[in-house]
């Protein structure tokens, strides 16, 4: 599987944490994507025709995904903020699941599928101009997932003093969107940032678990394997560490 990356900046990197593609060649590929905390506009291509439109919720559990031979993805990994520019959807109720879109989706099957690129550029103008027309998004969201994404706080209280909002108030802006707790949330980003660490074989007490038991047991709960099985990584199965080196 060949798959490339490119990373969103500037204000638009508040919503975009990135584009990528993936292309399958000689054989079908099973894998499995990992609780990551973003949600995912995944464009499948065949033939440079679009085969299909997908978008997914945020995942708290290991999803099977199997990708057929001469399979072409263009893809765009949102953080949770993005939500707010995306009209009629609903992301608390794609939880754990995702919905087919149409294929004519904010303008997409007008590309040429010849050139990853142009469509980075086109899915770029597409929210640049939703953000000039939506309303401005509130500030204090948009720090919220700034201290979130530092990787460096993951416990509500902190999270909540430091950013000046009280954690009743954030807990409920994240189950009434989201469709879960950010105490959760902040177990998904606190589980992924290992994954690092895992591929490079360091297996032991990572500093923001409590003991190496606590490490194990949340590393199986949102992967559904210990940290060894995962190091493993059999027939490239776990996408994020598949594809970790070359993020």
């Amino acid at each position: 599987m060949k798959y490339e990356e490119i990373k969103a900046d500037g204000y638009l990197s508040n919503f975009v944490k990135c584009f990528w593609t993936s292309e399958t060649f000689t054989k079908s590929s099973d894998y499995t994507i990992l609780p990551d905390g973003y949600f995912d506009l995944i464009v499948e291509i065949k033939n440079k025709k679009i085969a299909s439109i997908k978008l997914t919720g945020i995942w708290t559990i290991p999803i099977d995904i199997k990708t057929e031979i001469d399979t072409e993805i263009f893809a765009v990994r949102f953080k949770p903020l993005a939500v707010e520019l995306m009209e009629n959807v609903n992301l608390k109720t794609l939880l754990n699941s995702s919905i087919n879109l149409g294929t004519d989706f904010i303008g997409i099957d007008k590309l040429a599928f010849d050139n990853f690129k142009d469509f980075c550029s086109h899915i770029e103008h597409y929210f640049k101009t939703r953000i000039e027309k939506t309303k401005t998004v509130s500030e204090l969201k948009i720090r919220l997932f700034n201290e979130i994404f530092k990787k460096e706080v993951f416990k509500v209280q902190d999270l909540s003093e430091k950013i000046f909002w009280t954690s009743r108030q954030i807990n409920r802006y994240f189950n009434l969107t989201f469709g879960l707790s950010l105490k959760e949330y902040l177990n998904i980003i606190r589980c992924n940032q290992t994954f690092k660490d895992i591929s490079k074989n360091r297996l032991s007490l990572q500093s923001n678990f409590f003991d190496q038991s606590h490490f194990i047991k949340e590393i199986k709960k949102f992967t559904g394997v210990t940290p060894t099985e995962l190091k493993k990584n059999k027939n490239d199965r776990f996408l994020q560490l598949s594809t970790i080196k070359e993020i």
